[in-house]
């Protein structure tokens, strides 16, 4: 009997190291967002939430309630009654727990031992939500206003204040560097700068209707108010970046060369770039060419090419030529934290010496780069925050016409509008006088549908940050108020483009331009017309 005790016990004990073990080796390989452990709200309707240096607090909407909880499974450990009857954000300043009403708009404190309320704050901001407390201030979302204040316990007066990432902030923690974001109508968690406000990052809540953060000093921890859960959220993954929402795709390029005569075009070299694997994609087969190229070449850039040469074109002549790639690609972000990019110093020499050099288009000895590098970049010294200052020059200081041509980087700026292809002309000029190296990427982009045509392409800039590597940035993109908006097209791209072309500049058979290009030579009076088409379907969706 004994030994049939201590059998049962050593089950059991095996069982639960097992499950420790197992979420811990979980928790280890766990990507930002990924939720590493789950367990029920104390009740239907929870709201804010915080942490106290040992528990997890919670308040309940419905029971007028504020929970303590143990992190490790959710258990109840004690129970107030909260200072209002529509509790909502919570924050724990080190003695005491501020709760906000929802009903009259104030900020309670209250001494979880004693539960005496021991200071009242009217809310500087209408529809106050979240609560946050960084050590000296309480930070408080405003669902009306969509903005988020930093605010002096004393007496409420705010100390900053910025937009809100999205529409609907709830939630709020500060986890002594930066401050997290949820927002119920996205669906997503932001980590945002404390100072300027600027997204740095997002990831999708774990469920529908994200409530409250609380920060434990390792994880974040959130509230959702639909699924009645309490989700611990991993922060610190290794992964560079993330992949979601792959999608198998067909895209036929074509490129076409018409001489309408009457002379002879006498000679024809078209090139077409090669894409490759990259984050966002993967090739699911060589890509195929019709017909087979004179031959394979690379640049200077080290982007690889399909050459084509054609003689003696006559009158009526259509020389086609096309790439056929099927591949797998996916929505693509990546997690970049400001403190844990490298020097400038770190960037590798031969990266530094290829990606800073000057080219035609980007003319960075010109005045009006100088000033922009002066205006944009000040005494910033972190690559992160000066390549998000110059992003914000470029978005403040033009706006998006695509009229055709692609003038030099200071014309560009002058002329105060242009093209994705001028954006990232200026944003590359920007970033290399600044010391910071920069390329661009060029692609073939879903339309819409799946099944669509794309006949007008895009381009982006990529800027190199140390410990990251080649990070996408796409100003023309991200020209928005929105700190969403903004943050969305930095280190992120979407499931709906193939990469052909990376390049740093002027190429010796690309020219400036990407996906394609040809150079002919005539005789006589010509007429020469060009077209380049990609054309997307779903692989197993025709």
């Amino acid at each position: 009997m004994r030994r049939a005790k201590t059998m049962n016990y050593l089950r059991m004990l095996f069982i639960c190291l097992c499950i420790v073990i197992q979420f811990a080796f979980a928790a280890a390989l766990a990507a930002v967002g990924d939720v590493t452990a789950a367990f029920p709200a104390p009740g239907t309707c929870p709201t804010g939430l915080s942490w106290d240096g040992k528990r997890l607090w919670v308040s309940d909407l419905k029971t007028d309630t504020l929970y303590a909880i143990d992190r490790t499974d959710g258990t109840v450990t004690d129970k107030i009654a909260a200072p209002t009857f529509r509790p909502l954000g919570l924050a724990f300043d080190g003695e005491g727990l501020w709760c906000v009403c929802g009903e009259e708009e104030l900020l309670y404190r209250i001494i979880p031992k004693t539960s005496l309320v021991t200071h009242r704050l009217e809310s500087p901001v209408e529809k106050p939500t979240g609560l946050a407390w960084d050590g000296k201030y309480i930070w408080v979302a405003s669902r009306k206003a969509r903005e988020i204040h930093q605010i002096d316990p004393e007496d409420g007066t705010t100390i900053n204040s910025f937009p809100s990432p999205a529409r609907y902030p709830q939630g709020l923690a500060f986890d002594g560097k930066y401050l997290w974001v949820a927002d119920r109508v996205s669906d997503k968690i932001y980590l945002v700068n404390p100072t300027g406000g600027e997204v740095i990052a997002m990831f999708d809540a774990p469920a529908p209707y994200a409530y409250g953060l609380a920060w434990d000093g390792e994880k974040l921890w959130n509230a959702d108010f639909q699924s009645d859960s309490i989700y611990c959220l991993s922060v610190g993954g290794d992964d560079a970046f993330i992949r979601k929402e792959g999608k198998k795709q067909r895209v036929e390029f074509t490129h076409e060369v018409r001489n309408y005569g009457p002379g002879i075009m006498e000679s024809l070299d078209v090139y077409i770039a090669i894409p490759e694997n990259l984050p966002n994609q993967e090739l699911l087969g060589k890509p195929v060419f019709s017909p087979e190229p004179t031959g394979f070449l690379k640049d200077r850039w080290g982007q690889k090419v399909a050459h084509y040469h054609f003689t003696d074109s006559p009158a009526g002549t259509i020389n086609k030529v096309s790439m056929t790639v099927e591949a797998e690609i996916w929505d693509t972000r990546w997690f970049i934290f400001p403190d844990k990019v490298g020097a400038l110093d770190d960037i590798p020499a031969d990266i530094r010496k290829e990606y800073l050099e000057d080219d035609d288009k980007f003319s960075l000895d010109h005045p009006t780069i100088q000033k922009a590098v002066t205006e944009a970049v000040g005494d910033e010294t972190n690559p992160y925050w000066r390549m998000r200052r110059i992003f914000n020059y470029v978005i403040d200081n033009i706006y998006y016409e695509m009229s055709g041509g692609w003038n030099t980087a200071p014309a560009v700026l002058e002329r105060g509008n242009g093209s994705c292809s001028e954006y990232t002309f200026v944003f590359i000029a920007i970033c290399r006088a600044a010391g910071l190296p920069a390329r661009y990427a060029g692609s073939i982009a879903i339309r819409g549908d799946d099944a669509s045509l794309d006949d007008v392409f895009h381009r982006w800039a990529e800027v190199y940050l140390p410990n990251y590597g080649w990070i996408p940035v796409d100003a023309s993109r991200g020209d928005s108020a929105s700190p969403e908006h903004q943050a969305d097209s930095i280190g992120h791209l979407t499931n709906t483009y193939i990469i052909t072309t990376r390049g740093g500049g002027n190429s010796e058979y690309l020219g400036w331009t990407y996906n394609s290009d040809e150079k002919w030579v005539t005789r006589g009076k010509c007429k020469i017309y060009t077209e380049h088409i990609g054309e997307w379907n779903p692989i197993g969706g025709e």
